[in-house]
């Protein structure tokens, strides 16, 4: 492929080898879910944070829009341009490696190009744990993750990608390059600069390295699925998990019985854990220290649960083996619905105890648009969950989908009513900024706009994400 005069030159202002600049081939174009195709441009694969700064430093110079590119797992449409001039799309998977362990700080530092399963392994191997997990943990990448702040399944003991970050390298939106590779818990010196960009989707800077927070390894894990007898019995076995065990708690998923059903029709050889499941259940998944008994403390809680009325049922895994087949469940169940066809999918959070309530009122309310099936599951002991919608059996998936707007509509503005979040590990991107401007904050957005314009004064940066451009 040959670049196009345009690009020609604007390659030729750059002071870069010529097998850091090509024509985008289609896959960085696109998104996983097909919704928003990207406006062709030029690619750029810099080797290091000072050919980044170049590439910035002559896009600000010429005007010219910048998309970042991690692993091209985001939801939202935040790594494709739709509209406007012809971008350049700035990959940073050349930029992959582990720079430095620190195993008695528990700290890693890697490059934004780094792949999450990678540095997953890298602190494996000095006998720690980074545990930020994601079902696309195998594709995203390091700068990603921080650019959108992932959630993921341990967010209740761990924190989302913000929590795991010390301190970051990247390049401002005139070139200039922000040192704050710093592995210090305390650093009180003015603008927390490093909370500004995490999270911003790369609309004010690009994220080159970062230093990450590493934790111990368990002594042992333990993992079950228990039958709950509704949402609201899940939030009271929160409690008591959290009561017995405290922040021995990783993960607490909460799956309605639609996913499982979902499983079963579209990837059959995923093992359930039931040959009849129940209405509701909950994958819960703790890591002890040495001297303590995972699969102990787990028949302990099943044994108070069950006395108290909460729990109907319950497996706990008796094996690795077992502990892989149960999440095996979980982290298919967003591929069966993707198999499915949803009408509407939903990112949302809300007040833990107004989850029960919101689900019960939504589910009420989705009934009296049609016959949708609802598959709601998601990070309950964080709030998120994954409220999505499906054609009835039989039904046109297309015709189906012309209610999408409608759907949503209904869906976001009780969530807003519940005081809860359009937005709660997907990040706004192009596909929600008109439900930013709709459920946000007034003074929110004007210091949102402010920052933009100070920084990238020239609008450059990822245009037409997270703010109208």
């Amino acid at each position: 492929m040959t670049l196009s005069p345009a690009d020609a030159a604007f390659a030729e202002r750059l002071d870069l080898p010529r097998d850091r600049l090509r024509p985008a081939e289609t896959r960085y174009m696109e998104e996983p879910r097909g919704k928003y195709p990207g406006t062709p441009g030029l690619l750029a694969l810099p080797h290091s944070t000072e050919e980044v700064a170049i590439l910035i430093t002559a896009a600000a110079r010429a005007g010219v829009p910048v998309v970042p590119y991690g692993g091209g797992t985001g939801l939202v449409g935040g790594q494709v341009a739709q509209h406007g001039p012809a971008p350049l799309i700035l990959s940073l998977e050349r930029m992959d490696r582990i720079r430095a362990v620190y195993p008695e700080e528990f700290v890693l530092i890697a490059e934004a190009g780094a792949i999450l399963a990678d540095v997953q392994a890298a602190a494996q191997e000095a006998d720690r744990l980074f545990p930020l997990s994601l079902a696309a943990e195998g594709s995203a990448r390091i700068g990603g993750t921080l650019s959108t702040n992932a959630g993921g399944v341990n967010v209740l003991r761990y924190g989302s990608a913000r929590d795991l970050c010390l301190g970051i390298e990247a390049v401002l939106p005139d070139g200039s390059i922000l040192q704050g590779l710093r592995r210090l818990r305390k650093d009180n010196t003015g603008y927390d600069l490093r909370n500004l960009l995490v999270g911003a989707e790369g609309t004010l800077g690009i994220i080159t390295a970062a230093a990450l927070k590493l934790s111990p390894v368990p002594a042992g894990q333990g993992t079950a699925f228990l039958a709950v007898t509704d949402p609201q019995a899940a939030l009271r076995l929160l409690s008591m998990a959290r009561g017995r065990l405290g922040e021995a708690i990783s993960a607490f998923e909460l799956i309605h019985r639609q996913g499982m059903d979902f499983l079963a029709e579209t990837l059959p050889q995923v093992r359930l854990p039931w040959d009849e499941p129940p209405t509701w259940s909950v994958l819960i998944e703790v890591g002890l220290a040495a001297g303590l008994d995972p699969e102990e403390a787990l028949a302990g809680l099943f044994e108070a649960a069950f006395e108290a009325g909460l729990v109907t049922d319950g497996l706990i895994a008796q094996s690795a083996a077992q502990r892989d087949d149960f999440w095996n469940v979980r982290e298919n169940i967003p591929e069966g619905n993707r198999l499915i066809g949803a009408v509407a999918s939903h990112d949302i959070s809300l007040p833990l105890s107004a989850l029960p309530d919101f689900i019960a009122e939504a589910d009420a309310a989705i009934a009296a648009l049609g016959p949708y099936r609802i598959n709601c599951f998601g990070h309950v002991g964080d709030g998120n969950l994954h409220y999505n919608i499906f054609p009835a059996p039989g039904q046109d998936r297309d015709e189906a989908r012309k209610a999408a707007p409608e759907v949503t509509g209904l869906v976001h503005d009780l969530v807003a009513r519940y005081e809860g979040s359009f937005s709660a590990e997907h990040g706004v991107g192009r596909a929600k900024v008109g439900d930013l401007e709709r459920y946000g904050d007034p003074t929110k957005l004007m210091a949102m706009r402010a920052i933009k314009a100070a920084l990238d004064p020239a609008g450059i940066m990822n245009p037409g994400a997270v703010l109208r451009g």
